[in-house]
């Protein structure tokens, strides 16, 4: 009876409000502010009662002490310095003579005193709703109540640790900057800004996940962009309806294009350095709070066969470099299925001397090329992940001995011939080669397909999978922009940053089809020459 009667006086103490929900999932509530300052307090203590980390510190202001407030933060979110010089201090001194009576408060009276007087904090906004509230404390910022303010104040405090401006460990280069993007979303931004110095490099920031609120950011340079791109960008990123954003590639999967394909028609990068060039040829960024890895669209075929160390050398060895590439793009895709055509079904097309050798090397493995082949791309494939998902001081040890050991040891027990090992060896080599991890990953898959072909129908089986190859990736868009751009729809003077390089002088307009309004990059060299001339 006792315990009864202590529910009773516990259940008249608490607040009524027909509209409170905090029985049910207070966080779900969008009300606003009634402005009574204990019950507006009650919500938050009751919407955070298990979060221990979320900390409500209650003390009184005004030179009389007797104004009642309080001040919401996430510990570990929040920077503590800035909160305890730079809010409690300021707020606890005895600064302003506050009104007698609550009634003369208004919201503009006492944001304006915030800013002008109290609070030395950069960013101060005014927030009317429970919702909003929970959104800036669980983002690193602090909220103060006030007695007699209908509504509450957020100062910008968010500092958490984070891990800080480093190499980027994807897209290493011999010359270049070595400055990469980190988890931080403001740290991203910034890093931008520092490359384009301009005040039309708009930054547009809206929040996806109902759950998570992630942060995302959309970067272009007005003037520069085709407008359509940034407005076709937003309606795709609107459109999104998930709970939750925890990297880059959620945001790429929801917005591509074309979702049955094995190419990357979205680009990624954690190289400020990439991400401003391609803002300078009228792309368009999107930055996830979260994640070093920053999205660029419209993304070209072309475009993952480029470094931006081919901007930083001479153009003569950026062009030798990006044949190599394409090179070994072949090579990757095709290198084992010709092998097992030519052996299985063209042995006619090999000089003897070498086709007696190979048939030598062959001789007592009970099993087709074909078969070979599978077996020795599976058993790399598996030493590749292997080597990734290790611990680094072992995995590198781990894939090198383990190839070693296996290759040789397959070929004494005349399992696998060795000239097999040499050509999935160099094969797998060629791949490394290739500057974009997911274009990489697009010819490890369709390199199976290749080979089944070859084994089915020999050259004619290749020839066949390269046409309808093809065909796929001119039928393919990315916002707009046709994949093989400049090859196909072929435009000449995008040429000039295809295949080869040529000189910067030399590079005078941005690529067509992603820009069509501001095409000029720089001043024709016949004209500033004869400029320079004039002046002497």
């Amino acid at each position: 009876m006792r315990t009864f009667r202590k529910l009773i006086k516990s259940s008249k103490n608490k607040p009524n409000n027909e509209n409170s929900s905090s029985d049910s999932n207070p966080l779900v509530a969008n009300d606003e502010l009634t402005g009574d300052f204990d019950y507006d307090l009650h919500q938050m203590k009751t919407t955070f009662q298990k979060s221990t980390d979320v900390v409500i510190r209650e003390f009184k202001i005004g030179k009389d002490k007797r104004l009642k407030a309080a001040l919401i933060y996430t510990d570990g979110l929040a920077d503590m310095t800035i909160i305890n010089q730079f809010i409690m201090e300021s707020l606890m001194d005895d600064v302003m003579e506050l009104p007698h009576s609550h009634d003369s408060f208004s919201n503009r009276t006492i944001v304006k005193w915030m800013e002008s007087n109290n609070l030395k904090v950069g960013d101060i906004r005014e927030i009317l709703d429970h919702q909003s509230i929970y959104t800036t404390i669980l983002f690193g910022n602090t909220v103060i109540l006030i007695e007699g303010f209908k509504g509450a104040i957020s100062a910008s405090t968010a500092g958490w640790e984070d891990r800080g401006v480093t190499e980027p460990a994807s897209q290493t280069v011999v010359r270049g900057p070595r400055e990469g993007f980190s988890e931080n979303f403001r740290t991203n931004t910034a890093l931008i800004r520092r490359k384009i110095n301009d005040a039309n490099l708009c930054c547009e920031q809206k929040m996806i996940g109902t759950v998570t609120k992630t942060n995302i950011a959309v970067m272009y340079i007005k003037g520069i962009v085709n407008e359509k791109i940034v407005e076709e960008v937003h309606q795709r990123l609107d459109r999104i309806d998930i709970d939750g954003i925890l990297e880059s590639g959620y945001i790429e999967e929801l917005i591509q294009d074309e979702t049955y394909t094995p190419f990357p028609t979205v680009y990624n990068t954690e190289r400020p350095d990439v991400v401003a060039g391609n803002l300078l040829e009228g792309r368009v960024a999107i930055i996830v709070d979260g994640t070093p890895f920053v999205l660029v669209v419209p993304s070209l075929f072309i475009q993952s066969f480029q470094v931006p160390e081919d901007y930083y050398q001479r153009a003569d060895i950026a062009t030798l470099l990006r044949i190599l590439r394409i090179l070994c793009f072949l090579i990757a895709l095709v290198g084992p299925s010709f092998y097992i055509a030519v052996t299985t079904y063209h042995q006619e097309m090999l000089p003897t001397p070498l086709l007696i050798s190979l048939a030598a090397q062959r001789e007592g493995v009970p099993f087709p090329a074909f078969v070979e082949a599978i077996i020795m791309e599976v058993t790399f494939e598996i030493l590749r992940e292997a080597g990734i998902r290790m611990p680094r001081a072992v995995g590198q040890a781990v894939s090198i001995v383990g190839a070693l050991v296996l290759g040789q040891a397959a070929v004494e027990a005349g399992i696998i011939s060795a000239s097999m090992v040499i050509v999935v060896s160099i094969t797998a080599i060629s791949n490394f080669v290739f500057p974009s991890y997911n274009m990489a990953i697009s010819v490890r898959m369709l390199r199976f397909v290749m080979m089944a072909l070859a084994a089915s129908f020999g050259l004619y089986g290749i020839t066949l999978g390269l046409i309808a190859l093809l065909l796929h990736l001119n039928s393919l868009r990315s916002f707009g922009i046709p994949y093989m751009a400049p090859f196909g729809p072929f435009i000449l003077d995008d040429q000039k940053d295809t295949l080869i390089r040529l000189p910067q002088w030399r590079m005078l307009s941005r690529p067509r089809l992603i820009n069509q309004k501001n095409m000029k990059r720089q001043g024709n060299p016949a004209t500033i020459k004869e400029k320079q001339n004039k002046h002497d």
